[in-house]
């Protein structure tokens, strides 16, 4: 691995009536890993809350690798921009960005790691496609589950977990952490082998 740094970029909406949305779970992943990482967010001039440090510790007790944990201050729907001022900034190739996101499509709790792909009506990593003009980085998609019944997909994601839901959701949001800090200390390949086993 290089010492050039990662970019983590957690997708959600800005201020505190969207902060306990399904559709903020990759803000929630970002402050649960920021636990690991020396200092806090502070604003970059990208629009975007940023945390540049090391992550955790190595084998032999030297700081672990180089991250820039960011989350967007814009909306979902134009995260494209400060990611790509981002990575102009900190000089990051597509390789080396990790979007976490929301994702309907999977069960409350199950976290999928992937590379390259579609964007599966996902309104942010369209917009980040779009201004990188490639689709060629990393996801770590968070699952939050199907609407019940009839309901709007626009209108579940914007709606806070259910109590019942809250201790799950508190899991999956330390594995997610570690599943990030796996990928970037050991590659996709070891932290998709670990991560898309069923939970024990």
């Amino acid at each position: 691995m290089t010492d050039g740094p990662w970019l983590v970029v957690g997708l959600g909406n800005p201020g505190p009536t969207y902060a306990g949305n399904r559709h903020n779970v990759g803000h929630m992943v970002l402050e649960t890993l920021a636990r690991d990482v020396p200092g806090s967010f502070v604003t970059h001039r990208s629009r975007a809350a940023v945390l540049d440090g090391r992550l955790g510790t190595v084998a032999s007790g030297a700081p672990g690798p180089r991250v820039v944990l960011a989350k967007p201050a814009s909306y979902m729907n134009v995260s494209g921009k400060p990611v790509a001022a981002l990575m102009r900034f900190y000089d990051v190739e597509p390789a080396r960005l990790l979007v976490v996101h929301d994702e309907l499509d999977l069960p409350l709790s199950t976290l999928r790691l992937k590379q390259g792909g579609g964007e599966g009506g996902h309104n942010g990593l369209k917009s980040i496609s779009q201004a990188l003009g490639t689709r060629d980085y990393l996801r770590l998609r968070v699952g939050i589950g199907r609407p019940p019944g009839r309901m709007d997909p626009a209108d579940y994601v914007l709606r806070d977990f259910a109590s019942t839901e809250r201790d799950d959701v508190a899991l999956t949001l330390v594995d997610a952490a570690d599943a990030v800090a796996d990928l970037v200390a050991h590659g996709l390949e070891y932290a998709q082998t670990r991560w898309h086993a069923p939970r024990p």
